[in-house]
């Protein structure tokens, strides 16, 4: 079937997997499983997943790793899964890209009540992405190639996450606007993380290390409000 949203299952205890599959399986999604990291990052790179659930405890690499990885080449919706419930963990888990950390032991419905609810945010986003679509910009050192993606700083390509490109994009649309970090998480990542406002501060602080190793000047335009959230401000 066309519309058949596909899952990807990790985790190292089979019992897990088979008990998280089974009550996705009721709901109509398809599921494929992984029991380690390795395998888990080779599948979510060689297939189409709309979510993969991914535990954080995994034999061979680790779920952070897992999820850095893929966060480099794709946005798919990750939930993390893990027995690690205290508030850095869950940061650090949101900083390297997960949308969303259910903690064991966890309600199995619960869990799918949570993948329904990012599929839907996903959904909504995509739909509103084309707006984003066919026109490039360009100002002082920074191109952003909107049909391709593409980062261009002093005539070099800058290798951007999905996520540090959208939080670019953001603000560059929006110059001169001060925005929250509530706002920035509702709007960018399409998602309230528990109140856990410090992942928008690293992806910031990583967007400007990358922009910053062309051109300091362009790294600069993205300048901290204090006390408030960030804006992109024109330089002369």
């Amino acid at each position: 079937m066309e519309n058949t949203v596909r899952i990807l299952v990790v985790d190292d205890e089979e019992r897990i997997r088979k008990l998280v599959r089974m009550y996705l399986e009721r709901n109509a999604f398809e599921v494929e499983e992984a029991e380690d990291g390795k395998e888990a990052l080779n599948k979510a790179l060689e297939k189409h997943y709309d979510l993969i659930v991914l535990d954080l405890m995994l034999p061979e690499m680790d779920g952070r790793k897992v999820c850095e990885e893929i966060r480099k080449q794709s946005d798919v919706p990750v939930i993390m899964l893990t027995a690690a419930g205290d508030e850095s963990s869950r940061i650090h888990g949101f900083e390297l890209g997960a949308d969303d950390y259910v903690v064991k032991p966890f309600s199995p419905r619960e869990l799918v009540m949570r993948v329904k609810a990012l599929l839907k945010r996903s959904q909504a986003k995509t739909e509103a992405a084309p707006q984003e679509v066919g026109h490039t910009m360009s100002l002082h050192g920074l191109t952003i190639n909107m049909d391709a993606r593409k980062v261009i700083v002093q005539d070099e390509e800058v290798a951007l996450t999905p996520k540090e490109y959208e939080l670019l994009c953001y603000l560059v649309q929006r110059p001169d606007k001060v925005f929250s970090r509530e706002e920035l998480l509702r709007d960018v990542w399409n998602y309230q993380f528990f109140g856990d406002q410090r992942t928008v501060d690293t992806h910031v602080k990583r967007l400007r290390e990358k922009l910053g190793r062309n051109s300091e000047k362009v790294a600069d335009m993205i300048v901290t409000v204090w006390g408030v959230g960030y804006k992109f401000e024109v330089r002369e």
